[in-house]
């Protein structure tokens, strides 16, 4: 997506959510996604990954975020499991250990590499960009309400 080039924090209320969806971008590329109850002060409401975030959050159509550029500040080998996650069609799931088994040298029988999958998920920068939410038994890094109301938008 070409046009995440304004660096800067955008929020805007989610009536679906009950809470703020915030979205922090830089260098054309998303930084933060995060659900606060109460947005920063100086947040802007409109930016182009605000306005597909709520499309999707209308469940009216699929919407998905594949050219969406997220900057992950992650160690690589969490960077490699949310990676992954992109590859999670729309409306379907996975467990953690089929997680594992997708990410590149992990191991689904190892339980560090479990580990290694629940942290990355834990941890994850970009909920809805990168959808934790389709991994059913693995943390979320959004809070547990929303979590729900995006699997639910999904059909999960």
């Amino acid at each position: 997506m070409d046009d995440v080039t304004d660096a800067g924090i955008y929020a805007r209320e989610s009536a679906y959510l009950d809470r703020y969806v915030q979205v922090g971008a830089a260098s054309g590329r998303v930084l933060r996604v995060a659900f606060p109850e109460t947005p920063e002060p100086n947040a802007e409401d409109e930016h182009p990954v605000l306005d597909r975030i709520f499309e999707y959050l209308e469940g009216l159509e699929e919407v998905t975020f594949d050219d969406v550029q997220v900057a992950l500040t992650v160690p690589t080998d969490q960077r490699a499991v949310l990676e992954q996650l992109r590859t999670i069609p729309y409306g379907e799931q996975v467990d953690v250990k089929s997680l594992a088994g997708l990410t590149p040298e992990l191991d689904p029988d190892d339980q560090d590499d479990l580990v290694l999958v629940r942290t990355a998920l834990d941890e994850n920068p970009a909920p809805i960009l990168l959808p934790d939410h389709r991994v059913r038994d693995g943390p979320s890094a959004a809070p547990p309400a929303v979590e729900q109301k995006l699997r639910s938008i999904e059909g999960l």
